[in-house]
């Protein structure tokens, strides 16, 4: 299925500043020649409603949202809208794009995740960067379904497989392996019991399953499956996702979770919940490298076999981190920001070219937005840009300028997709 465009007639468009975005290579020492962009979809609406498994784990309502449970919002559109224009100016600025013509389909492809948040997410994109021009957004046909480039699904059924895997998790989690972890993890999980007041929900008084924590963890390595992890840690995450999206729409922190998180340190403690369930399952060396295989498989058959000056790929945290750790991306910090994989987050894998040697370079940057910028749902300009980290793989380390062998990165997504 295809989606045109004609920006035209998208009042979003209308609110985007048209302030210039400085370029952040102006040197002429370098040529940006291609980019690819993978992108997190923007802010949904979370799953944990009044009639889903979470409304038994506490006795109070879980917020009503207008939109559907798992779908981009109004304001996550707005703010993806608002990126794809700052990426434009990115781009042009950085002469890979011409401001005064549309771009062509060689020019820019869009590729999104059969999921409305992700194909709503690069029509945003696309409506933001693009306005007046006629922009394909490429998905599968039947939506809300997952697109085999964008599945985490286990592909080996083998016992040598799911062993291997199951160590690599718990090597993942730490000292102590997914047990450990939640020993370390006690004090926030005692937290959100008190927040959620769950001596009072209906697991406890119903089902008599009154201890938050005896929940058993239970890894399950299926084929055909997402690698998860049950108990504390999986129903921790799934509460943290609920407040952190009500944060990111723009509710004041004394109306989240019904009043009872105390500052946004908090918040980010129990965020991190979140944070330790993705990375720990698709950080996993030995899981991030099967799941991630067709995506880099995809980048790297962008750079090697396609002439698309532009290609943005739309999907979520999972994707990402599984990408980060196959890369051997180094540990990094985001300025400003509760999350690693934050939601609207893009990381740019760069081609560029050093003029006076003719040696071609890489740059991955991640672009991502402030918790602020997000929850008071900022325009980005120049004067108010998008955060923006450089990040460095193992094998291929970068220079002064953030710049990495281009061949040597080629080869290694060679070495781990073959």
């Amino acid at each position: 299925m295809q989606f045109k465009f004609s920006h035209a007639a998208v009042t979003l468009s209308l609110l985007l500043s048209t302030a210039v975005v400085e370029a952040n290579q102006t040197e002429d020492n370098y040529t940006l020649e291609q980019v690819v962009i993978f992108s997190r979809h923007g802010i949904r609406a979370p799953l944990a409603t009044p009639s889903s498994s979470l409304g038994k784990l506490t006795p109070h309502q879980w917020a009503n949202w207008e939109t559907p449970a798992g779908y981009l919002t109004v304001k996550g559109g707005a703010l993806e809208n608002y990126f794809g224009h700052y990426l434009d100016r990115w781009l042009i600025n950085n002469k890979l794009l011409n401001e005064n013509k549309c771009p062509s389909e060689k020019d820019v492809y869009i590729y999104a995740n059969g999921f409305q948040r992700t194909i709503a997410t690069a029509q945003n994109i696309a409506v933001g960067a693009f306005p007046g021009c006629n922009v394909t957004v490429h998905h599968n046909e039947k939506i809300n379904t997952m697109d085999p480039l964008f599945s985490l699904n286990i592909k080996d059924d083998s016992e040598k497989y799911r062993q291997e895997a199951t160590a690599s998790i718990n090597q993942s989690a730490g000292d102590g392996g997914v047990k450990g972890l939640n020993q370390r993890l006690t004090p926030i999980y005692q937290t959100i019991t008190k927040i959620i007041d769950y001596p009072k929900s209906a697991n406890c008084l119903v089902d008599k399953k009154c201890d938050f924590l005896a929940e058993n963890s239970t890894i399950k390595i299926e084929k055909g499956q997402e690698p998860s992890i049950s108990g504390p840690l999986d129903t921790g995450r799934s509460i943290a996702d609920a407040f952190i999206l009500q944060y990111y729409e723009g509710a004041p922190l004394n109306e989240i979770a019904w009043g009872k998180i105390n500052s946004t340190k908090e918040l980010d403690q129990i965020v991190s919940i979140k944070e330790y369930y993705n990375n720990v399952i698709f950080g996993a060396p030995v899981i991030a490298k099967q799941v991630a295989k067709n995506l880099l498989t995809f980048i790297s058959n962008t750079f090697n076999k396609t002439d698309n000056k532009v290609t943005l790929l739309v999907g979520h945290d999972s994707n990402i981190a599984s990408i980060i750790s196959a890369l051997g991306i180094k540990p990094y910090k985001l300025p400003n920001q509760f999350e690693t994989t934050p939601i609207g987050g893009k990381i740019l894998f760069e081609k560029w070219k050093d003029n006076n040697t003719g040696k071609n370079l890489l740059k991955i940057q991640y672009f991502y937005q402030s918790t602020k910028q997000l929850a008071n749902m900022e325009q980005l300009t120049e004067k108010n840009p998008p955060q923006i980290v450089t990040l460095e793989m193992k094998n291929c380390p970068i220079d002064k300028n953030g710049f990495c062998d281009f061949d040597k990165f080629i080869n290694y997504l060679n070495n781990i997709t073959s």
